[in-house]
């Protein structure tokens, strides 16, 4: 137990615990997820794969998990008591570790959320020095930094669909960054992922939110901020 509560000794700038991989990356994923269900949580199932199942109890990315969890940043001194803290909150949450998983990266995190009826799930790999690649949200590829403005738009498959969506969000005078397309098949629900440079305003996010074809969105500023 001397072991465990010393690694938290270390507290820096961006992270709290013995490397970026288990702690600042870790708390980002969990920021993220939040995002997506845009909600306090209310109940938690983390699954840790492959290194991050064989360390993320002696690395304390368990703490950082629930930290970020309850929205506090990378540098949050609090992420030490963090179980005490969603307790506090009302938070459920369980961890489940799978050892061996050959499809995905060596640090993944799979975060499946609630509140009420409202249910996301987000994978996340913690790719080193507190960078992060959101790799699924909700089945559909994502493959997202959440370190920039991000739009995440669910919606039927339609011809047009996806250069109508970046002529809008353009009014607000956004250089796009990365875009990404999933689909569940052709003519199916279609996931588009956007990140870009400056922010959407309120007004463009309810336009798109209300066009009969898009299913949901989610927009996720910088996690950071």
């Amino acid at each position: 137990m001397g072991e465990r509560s010393s690694i938290f000794d270390m507290i820096g700038p961006v992270m709290i615990g013995p490397s970026s991989s288990h702690t600042a990356g870790v708390v980002r994923i969990a920021r993220a997820a939040i995002k997506v269900l845009g909600a306090e949580p209310e109940e938690a199932i983390i699954t840790f794969y492959n290194s991050f199942a064989r360390t993320y109890e002696g690395h304390g990315s368990d703490k950082a998990i629930i930290g970020g969890l309850l929205n506090l940043m990378t540098d949050d001194v609090r992420i030490k008591q963090s179980f005490e803290l969603a307790k506090e909150a009302g938070l459920k949450y369980t961890f489940k570790s799978i050892g061996s998983a050959g499809t995905y990266h060596p640090n993944t995190i799979k975060v499946n959320l609630a509140n009420g009826d409202n249910k996301v799930e987000v994978i996340g790999e913690s790719l080193g020095g507190g960078v992060i690649n959101i790799s699924k949200v909700n089945g559909f590829t994502a493959n997202i930094s959440a370190a920039l403005h991000t739009l995440i738009i669910t919606a039927d498959d339609r011809e047009g669909s996806i250069a109508f969506i970046t002529s809008i969000i353009t009014h607000d005078k956004v250089n796009i960054a990365t875009m990404s397309v999933s689909r569940k098949g052709k003519k199916d629900i279609a996931c588009l992922a956007i990140e870009m440079d400056s922010g959407l305003k309120p007004i463009t996010l309810e336009y798109l939110k209300n066009l009969d074809w898009v299913k949901n969105v989610i927009y996720i500023p910088d996690i950071d901020m």
